[in-house]
């Protein structure tokens, strides 16, 4: 309790159970939010500190949503994460952590600064020479006094890098002042997973120098969403100096597309009707904006396939369901747990029978990709970016990767 603002306000506990009642990680390694915290309060430290679900928890912020007390069941679980022996931590979050301290990027797939540059200049070269209308595109690098300094999931110019053209194009037609980093690009932080505090500090400070040194305004995060809260937390949790702000990059889609710097258009689904839901992430709307940003995102993705294509998910917005990916759940050791935590979220889409489900987190998105293969289910998982791009004409051939048959030749010519 000590190590806890307000003693994690343990003793506030009504031992009600709303917070087990709407957690999917309930019942997972006999374990739930409510006995948690009892058995915390009763002393029961070397049972806790010995049970994986602290690893199936995703620190998701839901139970501290519906408590009364709000007793904060994920800074505890976060805690007890920094406690547990290195060797038994889950084997690819401590790796890629290694990694990530290894590398001025920061990026837990090990990408150097000169890989970094490689990549990005090789594929911006194929979409000019393929791509009508983009012969210009123009991929800033360490481009000093922009306005932006954009991160990207480490894990996609390493997998799939044809995934970043959309982005790019999206920002070339806002005319967008933005820039990568050479350093300090890779949106993920690995200390603040484990819980370790102090890892948490020293990467956030590598990505704090790069965005200071190019001296850019604005630190956005590209569709993804514990980098987001770690940053945003981060900076004001250990007193970082910095002249930026932190945003994430759906507040900017939103306000382009009302200013017209963005002309996206449903008409391209007013025959087809198909139909999309929403994905919202807990790091990004829960435990950071709150439903202002969950509200803009609705806004873009309904002016992108029309008001009346779009279903939500039920409940929605910051009391939203946890997909069972998030807080490093996606790089844990228990995978089947994981899917099982995710069958909650897997009912909630398909009860809305939208053919496809936009996810504008990269965690997001893999988990539920997961759950749709796992469980045999009919709808798809894409990105904010792929959609916005398709209602403005300009997804390319090869970046349709995600779409189904109803859309893979849409706006083809």
């Amino acid at each position: 309790m000590s190590l806890l603002p307000e003693g994690g306000r343990l003793n506030f506990c009504f031992n009600c159970g709303a917070c087990s009642s709407g957690c999917p990680a309930s019942g997972l390694a006999g374990m739930d939010p409510r006995k948690f915290v009892r058995m915390l309060s009763l002393g029961m430290d070397e049972e806790v500190m010995t049970s994986n679900w602290v690893w199936m928890c995703t620190t998701c912020y839901r139970c501290v949503h519906v408590c009364p007390m709000k007793v904060n069941i994920p800074e505890l679980v976060s805690i007890i994460r920094s406690r547990w022996p290195k060797e038994k931590r889950p084997e690819k979050l401590v790796d890629g952590f290694e990694r990530s301290l290894k590398t001025n990027t920061c990026s837990t797939a090990g990408i150097s600064v000169e890989d970094w540059k490689f990549i990005v200049e090789d594929i911006v070269d194929e979409v000019r020479q393929t791509q009508q209308g983009f012969e210009d595109l123009n991929v800033p690098m360490d481009e000093k006094h922009s306005n932006l300094f954009l991160t990207q999931n480490s894990g996609m110019p390493l997998t799939e890098p044809q995934e970043m053209p959309p982005l790019w194009k999206i920002l070339h037609l806002a005319d967008a002042d933005w820039t990568y980093g050479s350093q300090g690009w890779a949106a993920e932080n690995a200390g603040y997973l484990l819980g370790d505090d102090g890892a948490w500090e020293k990467i956030l400070r590598k990505k704090t120098d790069a965005a200071e040194k190019l001296g850019c305004k604005v630190l956005v995060n590209t569709e993804c969403g514990h980098d987001f809260f770690a940053s945003r937390q981060g900076l004001e949790k250990f007193n970082i100096p910095h002249s930026f702000e932190v945003k994430s990059i759906i507040e900017y889609y939103a306000d382009w597309i009302r200013k017209g710097r963005l002309k996206v258009s449903p008409d391209w689904n007013l025959d087809l009707k198909i139909k999309f839901t929403v994905q919202d992430p807990c790091q990004l709307i829960r435990k950071s904006y709150g439903d202002f940003i969950a509200d803009e995102l609705r806004f873009v993705v309904k002016e992108a396939v029309g008001e009346e294509n779009f279903i939500d998910m039920y409940p929605n917005r910051s009391n939203n369901y946890c997909c069972g990916g998030g807080g490093g759940a996606i790089l844990s050791d228990f995978k089947e747990e994981r899917l099982h935590y995710g069958e909650l979220k897997l009912n909630q889409i398909l009860e809305t029978e939208a053919a496809y489900c936009i996810t504008p987190c990269n965690t997001c998105h893999r988990q539920i990709l997961d759950l749709a293969d796992f469980y045999h289910a009919r709808f798809k998982t894409i990105h904010l970016w792929t959609i916005l791009c398709l209602s403005l004409g300009v997804l390319g051939e090869n970046e349709r990767k995600y779409l189904g048959d109803d859309l893979v030749m849409v706006g083809l010519k």
